[in-house]
């Protein structure tokens, strides 16, 4: 195996973002997107670039992109205007930055190019690709943001959806905490839809389970309309946005009923002991803005969920899903995959793997194989 060269791309964004969604002004004057290039070969470039893609998460040290690169192709991990920090982001500003990487590479001279969505990048791959093939997006859902009918947004030649969950719309609506009622008191809780109440489980009895699920969806249904309802009035006060907080996003039973949707996984949470993680900052969802919360987490404004979006992509999909994962669970992959209509598929399940296959090198060897297979027999 030849030894790999690390490259960092500066790739000029198709757009310059504002003050609203950006606060470094630093960020903001670069137009840049940062990625990086393991090369499969010091000294030419290969045939075909796999693109690491997530919405916000800093994808530059992504852990399988020296492993991609061994495999024989370079590995790029990206990042986009949000990096590190999704409070303020919309979708639809993500799919201009993918298409910023993707151009780039193109004009570099990749014959083929994989978008490697991992995690809440398998949606917006699939966001991506279909807005590529047949663009109809023209603003946010809230308004504003780009008209990716008049975007440059070269497609992808395959997309693979690597320990993907359907799209962050439904994750944030399955690990909402219905038990809170009053949006400003997380602590002022019903017990009777308390998943943390010992009285209601485990395992979880299904009449009550489906009267949870139906009352997480309410409350994503609730905010909504609240974000809907705030639009006029920041129209009206001359305001782009407001940011807000939603409290108890770690409420997901699975993370303690292992009986539902089974797996390898053991329980708990990516975040630690899930009644913290439903509190702690760090968790999904909890600082956002009227206008990001209609494009990302509400359940029925987002065009992120990729179930909704796959079925009319004509490039081949490869879904990728690790059987001890605690986030993305084999309903999900089940989800993704049933959603395609054409026979160029592919559905893998890497046993025992986790989320991040942190520490795995036996399940990251399993998965990169998977990876070069579907590769290798599309290339041409």
């Amino acid at each position: 195996m030849s030894p790999t060269r690390t490259d960092l791309l500066a790739v000029p964004m198709a757009d310059v973002p504002s003050a609203n969604e950006i606060y470094s002004g630093v960020a903001r004057i670069s137009g840049t997107l940062w990625c990086t290039r393991h090369r499969a070969h010091p000294d030419r470039r290969a045939e075909t670039a796999v693109v690491a893609v997530h919405p916000s998460s800093n994808f530059m040290g992504h852990y399988a992109l020296t492993a991609i690169a061994g495999a024989g192709y370079d590995a790029i991990g990206m990042t986009t205007r949000y990096l590190g920090n999704d409070s303020a982001l919309l979708l639809e500003n993500c799919v201009v930055d993918v298409g910023s990487v993707i151009r780039y590479l193109r004009t570099e001279g990749y014959e083929q190019v994989v978008l490697f969505g991992n995690s809440g990048g398998g949606a917006l791959a699939a966001l991506y690709q279909n807005q590529a093939e047949r663009p109809s997006i023209t603003s946010s859902p809230g308004g504003g943001g780009p008209d990716l009918t008049r975007a440059d947004l070269p497609p992808a030649d395959l997309l693979i959806l690597a320990m993907a969950h359907p799209g962050r719309s439904q994750l944030l609506t399955e690990t909402l905490d219905p038990s809170i009622a009053d949006e400003a008191a997380p602590f002022a809780r019903d017990p009777g839809l308390d998943m943390y109440d010992t009285a209601n489980g485990i395992p979880y009895d299904a009449d009550w389970l489906r009267a949870y699920r139906t009352a997480q969806r309410a409350r994503n249904d609730a905010i909504t309309a609240w974000a809907e309802g705030m639009l006029g009035q920041l129209t009206d006060r001359g305001i782009a946005d407001l940011p807000f907080v939603v409290h108890g996003v770690g409420a997901d039973p699975r993370y303690v009923d292992l009986s539902i949707d089974p797996n390898d996984r053991e329980p708990g949470t990516l975040w630690g002991d899930p009644w913290n993680a439903n509190f702690q900052p760090a968790t999904l969802g909890h600082f956002t803005t009227v206008r990001a919360w209609l494009s990302q987490w509400s359940r029925s404004r987002s065009r992120g969920h990729a179930p909704d979006l796959l079925p009319s992509v004509a490039a081949p999909v490869h879904v990728i899903y690790g059987t001890a994962d605690q986030s993305c669970f084999p309903s999900h992959a089940r989800e993704l995959y049933d959603s395609i209509p054409h026979d160029d598929r592919a559905l893998t399940a890497i046993a025992g793997g986790r989320h991040y296959l942190h520490g795995q090198p036996e399940q990251l060897a399993t998965m990169i194989d998977a990876v070069s297979t579907w590769i290798d027999a599309h290339r041409g």
